[in-house]
């Protein structure tokens, strides 16, 4: 279930550019009344789409302050961007900023990550996980690389795909492809941490 939540915002912009797509009139109708003319009908559901995952972002921070009195640094992080990019694309009616989004994530997370490790020798992926588990400090240190990597990588895949394809095919590999390349890679990590786990409890 807390997947399901984290990924809500992406889930309901996703759901809300494909529901605006399929009916581009009314669609255009709203996104006038709210953002103003100078709309064009074909920008009407990435600007809706945009709309319905800032509110939704902050819908999450409600629901977790009024259950726990205590929001993550990850979901104040999440939210101060969609609401810069989010917030540009709406102001401008240009969807160029949102496409940024992701990409502005993936680099901060792996930046964080980088920097953590070479200037101030804090290993951030052993401080989340080492309750859990065990590891060798060399295999903590791969991890951390690996970690940074793959945040880098995908902030680079983001821009290629959203400037080398239509605009509802980055719609599509924002939720599918972007989840289904974590989750590979999160199963391929916990394949390669397996044997250390193995040995941890042999």
């Amino acid at each position: 279930m807390k997947i399901l939540f984290d990924l809500l915002p992406v889930i309901l912009f996703f759901g809300a550019y494909k529901f605006a797509g399929a009916n581009e009139p009314a669609a255009f109708e709203l996104a006038s009344h709210w953002l103003g003319d100078g709309i064009a009908p074909t920008q009407a559901p990435i600007l809706l789409a945009t709309a319905v995952a800032i509110a939704a972002t902050f819908g999450q921070i409600a629901w977790v302050w009024l259950r726990h009195r205590k929001v993550d640094t990850m979901l104040w992080v999440s939210l101060g961007i969609i609401v810069v990019f989010g917030g540009a694309t709406l102001l401008f009616h240009n969807p160029t900023f949102i496409k940024w989004k992701p990409t502005a994530l993936y680099w901060l997370f792996g930046g964080v990550l980088g920097v953590s490790a070479l200037a101030f020798r804090r290993n951030l992926i052993r401080k989340m996980l080492e309750a859990q588990v065990q590891l060798p400090d060399p295999v903590w240190t791969r991890l951390n690389t690996a970690w940074t990597i793959f945040f880098i990588a995908m902030g680079f895949l983001n821009l290629y795909v959203a400037y080398s394809f239509s605009e509802a095919t980055w719609v599509n590999f924002k939720l599918f492809g972007g989840m289904g390349l974590m989750l590979a890679f999160v199963l391929g990590q916990g394949f390669y941490l397996s044997k250390y786990i193995e040995e941890e409890t042999t």
